[in-house]
């Protein structure tokens, strides 16, 4: 039998900051600490790549991520996440995710992180900043899964506040922003929303370009099972797709990613 008398047991929360700073010629410094893990594979083609890891296996309760990656002038990478990130059960306050990116004058900066997977009762908290110095430009992927697809598991709660802004020499040129919580998710299925999907993804470019890669967007948006839409407001490209399962969805990212950027896919991920 349970002693319900019993003090409550305070349970171990999971910290971890990763930080990467490169130059044209390659890494100038790297920190990491607590679980926060970062790598950068030896690269033969397309951009330098640095991968991010958090080695708890996924977000609790508590629990606090951060990342950072900082470009200087003239300098282009891609960044992105080892596998999905798992945002698990929570039964106190929401976990806890940073994103910080930085891009110098005459960079880029593509980061494609792979999904966030929310379980049923899980509770995130997500902020992504990127600041662009003078001409730099970005691309930037955020895909979220409603509950484990292949155990058939629909989250009946959860709370996600998730933002993603994009500043150009301290003006703010995009915001986007999620948000769902127990109220909200019954409300999803209406056709103003997500209607049956239970993946979400955005893919956003941020460049004076930008707005020329709308016709190439448009003329790759046709993978079976997915929706999808494009819009070029100045200086942006934003692209909204919504599918009820994760593979068609990564299906229909690659094939954008293929169209509007010249670079292999990220050696990491799983095609």
């Amino acid at each position: 039998m349970f002693d319900a008398s019993a003090p409550s047991v305070t349970m171990q929360r999971s910290q971890g900051a990763a930080h990467v700073v490169m130059g044209p010629r390659g890494l100038i410094d790297l920190s990491q600490r607590g679980s926060a893990k970062a790598m950068l594979p030896r690269m033969t083609a397309g951009l330098p790549e640095i991968v991010f890891l958090n080695t708890s296996g996924g977000l609790a309760s508590g629990d606090r991520l951060a990342f950072a990656v900082d470009l200087r002038p003239g300098t282009r990478a891609l960044a992105t996440t080892q596998t999905a990130e798992r945002a698990y059960r929570a039964t106190d306050d929401p976990a806890q995710a940073q994103v910080s990116l930085t891009v110098g004058a005459g960079g880029w900066l593509d980061w494609l992180p792979q999904e966030t997977i929310l379980f049923h009762g899980s509770k995130l908290d997500r902020h992504t900043r990127i600041d662009l110095a003078g001409d730099a430009g970005c691309m930037l992927l955020e895909t979220v899964v409603l509950g484990r697809i292949a155990m058939d598991e629909v989250p009946a709660r959860l709370h996600l506040r998730d933002r993603r802004e994009v500043y150009r020499d301290g003006r703010i040129l995009h915001h986007d922003a999620l948000a769902l919580d127990d109220a909200t998710l019954p409300r999803l299925a209406g056709p103003a929303l997500t209607g049956t999907a239970r993946a979400l993804a955005t893919l956003a470019v941020i460049a004076p370009h930008a707005p020329d890669l709308l016709t190439r967007a448009r003329d790759v948006l046709n993978e079976p099972g997915v929706t999808g839409a494009a819009s070029a407001p100045p200086g942006r490209l934003v692209i909204r797709l919504l599918a009820q399962g994760d593979w068609p969805l990564r299906r229909q990212v690659n094939r954008l990613l293929g169209a509007l950027r010249p670079d292999p896919l990220p050696r990491i991920w799983q095609v």
